[in-house]
């Protein structure tokens, strides 16, 4: 069942953290702040399984979630990622109620939490708040298509790299905390493959890994290794999401 969540002081976070709040307009933006609650996400936690009813949203500041598809047998695959650009629980405002993916944090750290009932009001109110999620909801298709392609097209080496991006474009560091066995349920293939695809990566210099410490080294090599999948989905949610207008 997923966790529940003990909110904490605002005083730690602001929030612009999450693009997709910073992006409302300031008067947007003041309905929503007593409502929103930050919340720590530990690494692991479940924030919603699939098929089950959504109660909440969460607007991610500094932590991540993998939004995966786990099979009947239970293997995983990672079919997309959000973090301070985003929004957990899309369903709620496309009109599904339940979603039929799980959502696992992949990096520890907070979010801000708001009661669907809250969010579905200002969806029917707010213009921009409406045109903004449906802009995010389709740059997370994209990314979701763009996912299917590169897990069936390209080598296990290219999609790590893709992984890596999207997960430090996310990250306010060039740190990133994830053992190998996690990395390959995330990507749906077997840990080894996962091995020799690090290994190649630290040895040419583009990232160091101990320990389940993968640092960022070099991100113009990793680019330069990465399919075309990378460059699809950021161009993608670069030309959907407008810059920051909210103060």
């Amino acid at each position: 069942m997923p966790a529940t969540h003990t909110p904490v002081s605002h005083s730690f976070h602001v929030l612009s953290q999450n693009d997709l709040l910073a992006t409302l307009p300031a008067d947007e933006l003041e309905r929503l702040h007593h409502h929103l609650e930050l919340v720590p996400l530990p690494l692991g936690e479940v924030i919603y399984e699939s098929g089950g009813k959504l109660s909440h949203l969460y607007f991610p500041t500094t932590a991540i979630v993998s939004l995966l598809y786990v099979t009947e047998d239970g293997a995983s695959a990672e079919i997309s990622i959000v973090g301070n650009e985003g929004v957990i629980g899309v369903a709620i405002f496309m009109g599904g109620g339940t979603m039929p993916n799980t959502a696992v944090v992949q990096s520890a750290g907070y979010a801000y939490r708001l009661k669907a009932q809250l969010l579905q009001q200002e969806f029917n109110r707010s213009l921009p708040m409406r045109h903004l999620l449906l802009r995010y909801t389709q740059a997370l298709l994209t990314q979701m298509a763009q996912t299917a392609v590169c897990n069936r097209h390209h080598s296990i080496e290219q999609q790590l790299c893709r992984w890596l991006l999207l997960s430090f474009d996310r990250l306010p560091s060039d740190e990133l905390i994830m053992s190998q066995e996690l990395i390959s349920n995330m990507l749906g293939v077997r840990r080894e493959g996962v091995t020799d695809a690090a290994r190649k990566l630290q040895s040419a210099g583009l990232i160091e890994y101990h320990r389940g410490h993968i640092t960022l080294l070099d991100r113009q090599g990793l680019e330069d290794n990465v399919c075309e999948c990378y460059g699809v989905v950021k161009k993608e949610y670069d030309r959907l999401l407008p810059d920051r207008i909210a103060t």
